[in-house]
């Protein structure tokens, strides 16, 4: 039994080691293939509300994917898939909105900003 559980923790261990999340956003990953460009980034609030925005590139891969990925992957985190609002997928989780977006096609750049709900 001991060497199961040490066994799981060290899985465990491993996954938080790969995984990349956004800066400033502890529990948003970054898709495999994205690279985030740390210029572009902005974050700041306070205990009422805070706004965290950030940009993704990739060389290689289509906003069709991302979509998938994000669409598959955030409602594990808690976050609603709130549909469309024209290009930008929607997110609601405990009064804050996340949207992302695509910016640019070649190189592909993605717009991922998380606020508050007002």
């Amino acid at each position: 039994m001991r060497y199961v559980i040490l066994f799981l923790c060290g899985f465990l261990f491993s996954l938080q080691a790969h995984a990349a999340f956004i800066e400033g956003l502890e529990d948003v990953p970054v898709m495999e293939g994205l690279t985030q460009l740390p210029n572009d980034a902005i974050s700041f609030g306070n205990e009422e509300s805070r706004l965290v925005e950030a940009i993704l590139e990739s060389d290689t891969l289509s906003f069709k994917k991302v979509q998938e990925f994000y669409k598959s992957t955030l409602p594990q985190m808690g976050w609603i898939y709130q549909g469309k609002r024209e290009s930008t997928l929607v997110f609601e989780r405990e009064g804050e909105v996340i949207e992302i977006s695509q910016e640019s096609t070649k190189p592909l750049k993605v717009r991922i900003t998380v606020k508050s709900k007002m």
